[in-house]
């Protein structure tokens, strides 16, 4: 799949650090709660965007891309 970047860099550096922190939480409380599962979810989806630079959502609401930042 081709896409743009329409995430700048700083931002992705707060996406993935958010998503690891979420991934480690949603870890210890897997079997605790539903919300284990949640945390567990959108920590994946805030880790791939800080990885990859795409956010399909961003794209969506209109956000243009990245312009080499």
């Amino acid at each position: 799949m081709f896409f743009i970047k329409n995430v700048p860099g700083w931002e992705r550096i707060i996406r993935l650090v958010i998503g690891l922190m979420a991934l480690a939480f949603a870890y210890q409380n897997l079997g605790a709660s539903n919300l284990g599962v949640a945390l567990g979810v959108m920590g994946t989806m805030l880790s791939m965007t800080g990885l990859v630079g795409y956010c399909p959502m961003c794209a969506m609401a209109g956000r243009k891309p990245d312009k080499g930042h």
